[in-house]
Formats: C-alpha cells, structure tokens, sequence
C-alpha cells in the first residue's frame, strides 16, 4: 500500500510540476535596511496580479490580489526599464535608504538591478507603486491584529487605511473587504468604526464596479 501511495505521489508532483514553470514572468522587489521597520521586504508580482509578500525571508508570504490596472503599470514599467538589466544606481553619495533589489523573472530568464537611490523616473515610479504596496499590507495586517486582539484599537487602524485609501495609496483593496465586513456587521466594536468600516467597504465596491 506504501510503494502505491508513494508512487501516487510521485507522479502527482511531476504532474503538477510543470504548470508551476511555465506561469508566466514576475515582477520581485527586495528591500534589506537593518534597523528599519521592517528590515526586510520581499514582493513579488504575477502577471496575474497576484502578489506575494514577506518581511522574513523564510517565511512563507501572504498573498493577495492587486488591482488590473496597477499590475499593468508594474509591468510596463519593467519593460521600460529593459527588464532590469542596465544599472540603477544613482552612484551619488547620499544616506543609505536600504539595499534594493529590482529582479524580473520569466521562465529560465532572469535578470535583476540592486540600488540604493536611483534618478530613473521610471524607476521611482515603480519603487513608489511597490512600497505602497507594502505599506497597504501592514496596514491590513495591523486591522486584522486589532480585530483578534485590540478592539479598541480597530478604529485607528481603519483611520489610517482611510488616509491611505483618500490618497490613492491604498493596493490590494480587495483583501481589506471581509475584514470590512466583519467589523461593520458587529457590535462589539465602536460605533464609529463599524460606520467607517462600512464606509470604506462600500467606496471600494462602487470602485470595483465601476472599472468592469
């Protein structure tokens, strides 16, 4: 029964293996500050907008759905910047702002550019998109941490998701919305911040239908 199992097994993996490989290109964005909060960043971007995110290397990322319109973006910009394979840095001598790494991946092909401060225009844009995106993902972590264990707290986190969300900063808006849901619907929380909870899920909605 084992040798069956285990033979099952096997030829499971080497049938699956495959769909893995040929998933398509991805768009890695690494950040190592020693001292910063978080010290490490990892981001990786699909072409199917599906991110995922880590700020421990061995861990195992969360992952999450990016806006069309903002994978596209990303993307475009690693064309423009020809896939990372011309330098980045700046070479000015200026305050260490974290060592950044810029990575495109497509199948066997590979190609990255590690800087400290780039003056690429395109290059900015693209570390601002990023970074945002991993501001958005602590800020959801920070309301799922208050959900589970500081109620009072959920209604400064869902300040500051707000702030986001006002400034076109917010990504990966989709995740946010069970979390919405689940404080709007229960009064255990502040009154305020079901309102707002509630608000927010409903201007995150109407954008989503909107864009299809």
């Amino acid at each position: 029964m084992r040798t069956v199992v285990a033979f099952s097994a096997a030829l499971l993996i080497c049938t699956i293996a495959p769909a893995f490989a040929g998933d398509g290109p991805r768009v890695i964005y690494t950040k190592s500050f020693p001292g910063s909060v978080p010290a490490y960043v990892f981001i990786a971007v699909e072409r199917s907008g599906m991110v995922s995110y880590k700020e421990v290397a061995d861990d195992d990322p969360d992952r999450f759905q990016l806006e069309e319109n903002i994978t596209a973006t990303i993307f475009n910009l690693a064309e423009k910047l020809n896939h990372f394979t011309q330098p980045l840095d700046s070479g000015l001598k200026i305050a260490n702002t974290g060592a950044k790494t810029f990575r495109w991946e497509d199948g066997e092909k590979s190609s990255e550019a590690k800087f400290n401060y780039s003056l690429d225009e395109n290059a900015k844009t693209l570390l601002d998109i990023l970074e945002r995106i991993g501001d958005s993902e602590r800020m959801f972590a920070d309301l799922q941490r208050a959900i589970r264990h500081d109620k009072l707290g959920v209604h400064q986190a869902l300040i500051n998701i707000q702030s986001a969300w006002e400034r076109k900063r917010l990504m990966g808006t989709q995740q946010f919305l069970p979390l919405f849901d689940q404080v709007a619907m229960n009064e255990i929380y502040l009154h305020m911040a079901r309102e707002r909870a509630a608000q927010l899920a409903e201007q995150i909605r109407a954008m989503k239908s909107r864009s299809e």
